[in-house]
């Protein structure tokens, strides 16, 4: 009997109705196109989401243990789970975790990398960055402007990811693009005194994120006097502010599916 082969694509999850369908949905889509017979599959790991998405609008998206006894129940017996986190961080540690507890149950059960995991990836992602964010961002606002790409940030060791996708990227040119965080290193304050003094006066601040939600619209672009628009405002920049998510860019969703071939390809 012919193997049943599902893609089960995990994402953290927003409550924005409109840009999961553009960053995450669109993720998804292009799998489903890239990957015609294998059944793409959503979970999120974020619960509070699940509730509110079936509170506020009535549906329905499965926890990573629901989405995988529903795979099992539909008879699915191969299984690739590819995460759309940007790092290794506390979220893929649960998604791993889960897994791991199906292993004996499938007959194949593999899992993709995040975004940020190899130094291919970084060279991969870096060069994404140049094409689908600095270009337009320099289009936009002046061949000398700056790019700041927001992070979440994390207590978790992977927070590290950030500091190396900084350097990396000096590294590679792009002595102009500062990556911050809400929540991690480097903060705000961290990436100002960064910026001090290199002749700057154009900024394009755009979210580091799958999913441009609540933190993009506050945290990063919001009028309080603590976001990021309003610190770079404060320190004398002009600001354009970009609510994008990398779902939304085609070569980070791009991305996805390389991670997905490469688990394949093992």
């Amino acid at each position: 009997m012919a193997s049943k082969k599902a893609l089960l694509v995990i994402s953290f999850g927003t409550s924005y109705n409109e840009n999961r369908d553009k960053t995450i949905g669109a993720t998804e889509r292009l799998l489903a196109e890239s990957f015609p017979e294998w059944e793409v599959r959503r979970a999120f790991t974020s619960k509070m989401i699940i509730k509110k998405l079936k509170e506020r609008d009535g549906e329905t998206v499965d926890y990573i243990d629901g989405a995988l006894d529903r795979l099992l129940a539909d008879g699915f017996d191969t299984v690739i789970v590819q995460p759309t986190h940007i790092m290794n961080g506390t979220e893929y540690d649960f998604v791993k975790k889960f897994v791991c507890k199906y292993c004996d149950k499938f007959k194949c059960i593999r899992i993709g990398k995040p975004l940020l995991t190899s130094q291919e990836d970084y060279d991969a992602v870096i060069d994404a960055i140049a094409t689908g964010i600095v270009a337009p961002a320099k289009e936009m606002a002046g061949n000398d402007a700056a790019v700041v790409l927001m992070g979440h940030g994390t207590e978790h060791f992977a927070n590290a990811t950030y500091s190396q996708l900084q350097l990396a990227l000096w590294l590679s040119g792009l002595d102009d693009v500062y990556v911050t965080t809400v929540e991690g290193f480097p903060d705000f304050d961290d990436t100002m005194k960064l910026m001090k003094g290199m002749g700057i006066r154009n900024v394009v601040i755009q979210p580091f994120m799958l999913v441009a939600g609540d933190h993009a619209n506050n945290d990063m672009a919001g009028d309080e006097d603590d976001s990021l628009k309003s610190v770079l405002e404060h320190n004398g920049y002009k600001v354009f502010p970009v609510i994008k998510g990398l779902g939304e860019i085609p070569e980070f969703r791009q991305l996805f599916v390389d991670h997905v071939s490469d688990v394949m390809n093992k």
